[in-house]
């Protein structure tokens, strides 16, 4: 038992305790990169798409992008927005850090994960992890509420 106590303050002394303890990851975050969007406009089915058929593509793309927020709170809580069969909906979850640095996002019946590849005050940068491995890099910023 002395070991853990001092392993965990050795990583917290050093900095590198979880970060959930960092404040850094607490508020909310809008994603503003997704690197699969970039294969999904390198692709045969939208470079030969008809012009009105790419704008639609770019529209969703965009609303994707704006509508997709992260807001970590206190504790485990977690409420993002989500895209289902009902559209756009926002959800309360709740979340951890392990000491690998993998988010695990609880959602009623499945957890999705993603390892945290970098957490500063200025960028969150987040590999989904699924079980076909990982699916890209998802790029989020300090959310900016919207001029009206």
């Amino acid at each position: 038992m002395n070991l853990i106590v001092s392993i965990f303050l050795s990583f917290h002394l050093l900095g590198t305790a979880p970060i959930i303890d960092n404040p850094e990851l607490l508020g909310k975050w809008q994603l503003v990169y997704f690197d699969g969007i970039e294969r999904i406009r390198q692709s045969p089915r939208y470079l030969n798409a008809p012009a009105t058929a790419k704008e639609d593509m770019e529209y969703r793309i965009a609303h994707r992008l704006e509508n997709t927020v992260y807001e970590f709170m206190e504790k485990d809580s977690l409420v993002f927005t989500d895209y289902g069969q009902k559209g756009v909906v926002q959800k309360r979850v709740t979340f951890k850090v392990d000491e690998q640095q993998v988010l695990h996002i609880y959602e009623e019946n499945q957890t999705r994960k993603a390892k945290i590849i970098e957490l500063t005050e200025d960028q969150l940068v987040l590999e989904p992890i699924t079980e076909s491995g990982v699916l890209g890099k998802l790029v989020f910023k300090p959310w900016v509420k919207p001029e009206e």
